[in-house]
């Protein structure tokens, strides 16, 4: 409930299960006349786990077409994560800077992102998710 986060005001979208992984809007897909390859890459920075490109077999596991919906226009505001949370950024750019931290965790779309239970940090949006 985003009610419980006043500067996320602007920010939409249902959240139904008490430990709920985010699901930004569809991705846009570019026709390419010759098949690439992207290899995935997983990397953890203060904490935050980013696997960049997986592979669409894993998203099908997971089930991610499958997961709520949230949204929010380019904003700046407070978050604190009450179970570990997993998110798969399909549009959208965002600077993470845990409390304490004086550095942030950029994500961006194409990004499989794992928040750790506990974590407190700042979102800074600076391309909308939807």
């Amino acid at each position: 409930n985003l009610t419980n986060y006043p500067m996320a005001s602007s920010c939409v979208g249902t959240l139904s299960s008490p430990n709920p992984s985010l699901f930004f809007s569809q991705t846009k897909h570019m026709a390419s006349t010759r098949r690439r390859v992207i290899k995935a890459s997983v990397t953890e920075k203060l904490g935050i786990k980013i696997e960049k490109n997986p592979p669409e077999s894993k998203l099908t596991q997971l089930g991610v077409r499958q997961w709520p919906k949230w949204g929010c226009p380019p904003s700046n505001f407070p978050w604190t994560y009450d179970a570990t949370e997993t998110c798969y950024l399909l549009e959208g750019k965002v600077k993470v800077t845990p409390s304490g931290a004086n550095e942030a965790v950029e994500i961006a779309a194409g990004d499989l992102v794992v928040f750790p239970k506990g974590m407190s940090c700042t979102w800074d949006v600076s391309v909308g998710v939807d």
